[in-house]
């Protein structure tokens, strides 16, 4: 067995102190005045994928000391927390992992989280455990999911997950989203110059047409296992640019306020792709995300070096007052712009890994 990294959640936490009583239905606001709109749930830690920008098989390896049950958030807990969040503003659930459809029992935790009402619920996986679980999740009112695929041709795909997996398997998770009900799905491709950059135009050919939106994200330095530089970055505008020489773009209105996919749509009618430039343009001045990491801790960005632990208190006996003020206290003190500061320094700073928040 290997010694625990010191950059796993863990060994970051803080208590969060105690604060004023919040009043239910109070909205909350940061100090740049960005309100709580979203929060990503992890669900667990682990993973059936070694991707190379998240969970590199070196660092990851079969002895590497996941989360034991005990640790992980229960369902219950979860849905305490949620129903609390949905009081003050939160109105979008994204449940991730690791693989959050590795969790046993998650369309329990769907069905929960939906019986509450006024929730959009959303979901992101590898795709590989869909054929038996899309519908599901369905069932249970899951809203959207998101899909990741890095590569269409089998090579580069298989070189990406790093155990394997075969592209037929991802496509597999998407048809059966589909024939489930989920009628548009956001395919996600995390793009690295040299790798995985080729299948760009593959991936905008496949699903243009298809009712499916491609999402780009430029490769992040999120953790710190991932062997992250500059160099590996390929900006959203050359991703936009080489589309829109094959099939001509042009830029669309965001959804809502707070949408970290800035949208790009065919001029011929045959749908749109999304790119993602958390490195080449910030979106930090919108964001409105917490995350909830697989054990409990609050994390206000997904460069965050420390989190806030919620476990102790919801084991501890807190109230609901109290679990409102800790929330209260760790937003209404966020102040982060990762991406708008980035060094190469910060870069390299010890980071949570994404394994444990979510994308």
């Amino acid at each position: 067995m290997t010694d625990r990294p010191t950059f796993q959640i863990v060994d970051q936490r803080s208590r969060i102190p105690d604060g004023p009583s919040v009043a239910r239905g109070a909205e909350f606001t940061d100090t740049r005045g960005r309100a709580l709109r979203d929060l990503r749930i992890s669900v667990t830690d682990r993973c059936n994928f070694r991707c190379i920008y998240c969970m590199p098989k070196g660092v990851f390896g079969k002895d590497y000391p996941f989360l034991k049950r005990p640790d992980l958030l229960s369902f219950e807990e979860i849905t305490r927390l949620v129903r609390l969040f949905s009081d003050h503003g939160v109105r979008k659930i994204r449940i991730t992992g690791g693989e959050p459809l590795l969790r046993r029992g998650v369309e329990h935790l769907i069905a929960a989280l939906a019986a509450m009402g006024g929730l959009e619920l959303t979901l992101t996986t590898n795709g590989v455990l869909l054929p038996r679980m899309a519908q599901r999740l369905k069932d249970a009112g899951l809203d959207r999911i998101t899909i990741s695929l890095d590569a269409l041709d089998e090579a580069t795909f298989r070189r990406m997950n790093d155990v394997d997996f075969p592209v037929a398997d991802v496509l597999a998770g998407i048809e059966a989203a589909e024939k489930a009900g989920f009628a548009q799905v956001k395919v996600n491709m995390v793009v690295k110059r040299s790798v995985n950059d080729h299948a760009v135009m593959d991936l905008a050919r496949h699903f243009r047409g298809s009712g499916h939106i491609v999402r780009y994200i430029e490769f992040m330095d999120v953790g710190s296992s991932n062997g992250w530089c500059m160099d590996d970055v390929v900006p959203s505008r050359e991703i936009v640019d080489r589309i829109s020489a094959e099939f001509p773009l042009e830029a669309a209105d965001a959804n809502y306020h707070g949408e970290v996919a800035e949208r790009w749509r065919y001029r011929d009618g045959q749908g749109e792709i999304g790119v993602i430039s958390s490195v080449t343009q910030a979106f930090c001045a919108t964001c409105t995300r917490l995350r909830l990491s697989t054990e409990g801790q609050l994390y206000t960005c997904l460069f965050a070096q420390q989190g806030h632990d919620l476990r102790s208190l919801l084991r501890g006996g807190a109230d609901d007052e109290r679990l409102r003020a800790a929330i209260a206290t760790v937003w209404h003190g966020r102040r982060d712009n990762y991406s708008e500061i980035r060094t190469a320094e910060t870069a390299a700073a010890r980071k949570i890994e994404m394994s444990y928040i979510g994308g």
